[in-house]
This record gives structure tokens, sequence and C-alpha cells, in this order.
């Protein structure tokens, strides 16, 4: 499952980071003077691309699918807004850590409990967690029960009185966000392409068999749990950042259930899909809540088509386009799933086997 993709996958994907990043160029000339809300909208997707792509490695690679991913990402937020001092700035320096830090520990807690479980056990398993750290955080006074906790400052990033990145200005913020995204990316890419990746891409295929060979399955997929929960918590307090509180909202299955769909319509197992799809589905959004009040049912029938028509995703309309096949004729005609699998060659192989 883990592959070398077309090299038109690469080039399309640095075409649209270098569109994002020209922001600055282009932004006022095409939105006018919606151009600052664009930049916020735009910074928004960025952070719940790090978000899909944080639940592309449980679902697309180890094939654990998760209702109560949300639980990271709300704890990101609320770690952020708890630690944060009150008439003064927190230093970058020790407020990530500290998110990855507390991520981390819960997410190994947790993960040891849910491990244990497989198919809709571990969809309900991870969904009650979820729930109860959102009823935990709604009922109790220090994180400010429903109304949230507002954060008055966001976190400094300086070296000694030099400040390395402004935070505060919008647009260093959103480069900021573009960047951890890209460190994300890369990493999961690496973290894939590993001796550790090809392992979760076994268990994802046939557990028993990699069982049978001798590997601690649990062992694996606690780690990936660990590291896509600390993923989701840095995307939960870049969110925090940017609207400058955190609220149960981020904590509920429903905000679980919309990175999901994120993550279907991009296209799962493929890590640069559920950037695609945290865009398209942020895209649709804006345009259906402007477009009618009844905006779920849009949504909803989108998904559904999506997930007929294109049941890779948006990924998989780039890794195999269709107009492709209709190319080939012939008895030499490579079907479209074949064409898929040749042009997405395996990275590596164990040596000596």
């Amino acid at each position: 499952m883990l592959h070398r993709y077309p090299k038109r996958v690469a080039y399309i994907m640095l075409v649209l980071t270098a569109l994002v990043a020209a922001l600055p160029l282009w932004g006022e000339a095409v939105f006018g003077n919606q151009a600052n809300f664009m930049l916020e909208k735009l910074t928004l997707m960025l952070i719940l691309a790090l978000f899909a792509m944080s639940l592309d490695l449980l679902v697309g690679i180890v094939g654990l699918v998760s209702l109560g991913h949300a639980l990271f990402f709300g704890l990101g937020a609320y770690t952020l807004a708890l630690a944060s001092p009150d008439f003064s700035p927190a230093s970058m320096w020790w407020m990530l850590p500290l998110v990855m830090g507390v991520s981390a520990c819960v997410g190994l807690i947790v993960g040891v409990l849910v491990i244990r479980t497989k198919g809709i056990f571990f969809i309900m398993t991870t969904l009650a967690f979820g729930q109860m750290l959102y009823y935990f955080i709604s009922t109790s006074p220090l994180a400010g029960g429903t109304d949230g906790v507002f954060i008055m400052f966001r976190p400094s990033l300086t070296i000694g009185e030099t400040s390395l990145v402004n935070l505060d200005n919008p647009y260093s913020f959103f480069y900021f966000c573009l960047g951890m995204l890209l460190i994300g990316f890369l990493f999961l890419r690496w973290l894939t392409r590993s001796y550790f990746g090809q392992v979760l891409d076994g268990i994802h295929d046939n557990e028993h068999r990699m069982q049978a060979l001798g590997y601690a399955t649990s062992g694996y997929k606690l780690v990936a749990f660990v590291i896509a929960g600390v993923m989701a918590a840095i995307a939960g307090m870049l969110a925090a950042m940017q609207y400058g509180f955190a609220n149960p909202a981020q904590l509920g299955w429903h905000a679980s259930g919309e990175v999901l769909m994120m993550l279907i319509l991009g296209g799962m197992g493929t890590i640069f899909g559920p950037i695609l799809g945290a865009f398209a589905y942020e895209i649709l959004l804006y345009i259906y809540e402007h477009a009618t009040t009844h905006w779920p049912i849009l949504m909803g029938l989108t998904i559904i088509i999506a997930v007929l028509v294109l049941p890779r995703g948006i990924a998989g309309l780039i890794i195999a386009p269709p107009w492709r096949s209709k190319r080939q004729t012939g008895p030499e005609a490579v079907p479209v799933h074949e064409e898929a699998a040749l042009s997405a060659k395996p990275v590596t192989q164990r040596k000596g086997n």
C-alpha cells in the first residue's frame, strides 16, 4: 500500500504549495476587501490539513478507523489555553514540547486500552474516550465549561530579545502554519517509507500474517496511535492560536466526523490526499454555507457522491486519471486499477527476502 507515486503527483503538489505560499502576491488582487478574511480561511485550511494528515496515519496507513481523534485536537488547544500566562505570551520553545508531551502521555494511556480492540469496537472505544473528555471539559469550571477558555496572547518565538517570527502578524502566522504542515508531511513520508512504515503497511494488509512472522503488532499500532495524537494536538494548538480560545466543540465527535470526511474526500493512505481533502472540504463548506441554510444536506450528498464516483478520493484521481485508460485500446490495454498498481511501485524491499 505504501508506494512511489507518479512524478505528476509531486509536480502538482509543488505547484499548489507555491501557489498557496505566494498568497501575499495575488491575494488582494483576487479577493479585494476580503483578502484578510481569505488569509484567515486559508490558514485554517492548513491547520485542518495537518489534522487530517494525522488521522490518515491511523485510518489509511494502519487501518484503524477512529471516531475520537478530535480528543487530541481539543487537548492541544486546551493545553495551550490553560498553560498560557494571563498577562504575557508563553514561549513557543516550551509550549510546543508541553503540548506534544501531554498529548503523547494521553495517547499512550488511551492507546493501551483501545489498541486491544478491533473493527467496530475500536471505533466505539475511541468515540467513548473522546466523548468522556468532551463532557468533562464541558462541565469543568477550570476549563471554562461550555464557554471555553480565552487565550490573551499568542506564544512568542524568540531568542533572547530577538523575535524570530512575529506570530501576531497574520502573514507570519500563515507561513508558520504552512511550515508546520510541510514538516508534518515530510515526517509522515519518511515514516511510511521506513522499515517501521512497512510494518504498519503489513499490519494494514494482514495483521495475523505479521503476527505469525513474529512482529508485536500491538506495539507498532500503539506507537502509530501516539504519533497521530501528537500531530493532531499540534494542529489543535495552532487552531487555538488562530482564534484565541479553546472550546469544547473542538473535542466533540462532530469534529472527528468532519476530519474523517476530509480524509475520505481527499483519499486515504496517500499522505498528500488529506491535504487536498481538507482544502476541498473547506471550500465546499464556504460555498454551501453562503448558498443555503440547509448546507449540511448538500455536504452530505457531496460526500456520498465522492465515495461512489471517487472511491480513492481526489488523490486517486491524480494517481490514476481515468482519461489515461481511455487512450489505451486494443488487446494490450492496461486496466485503470492495474495502471495504478504499475505506476505506484513499492518503496523498498527487505534485504534478504
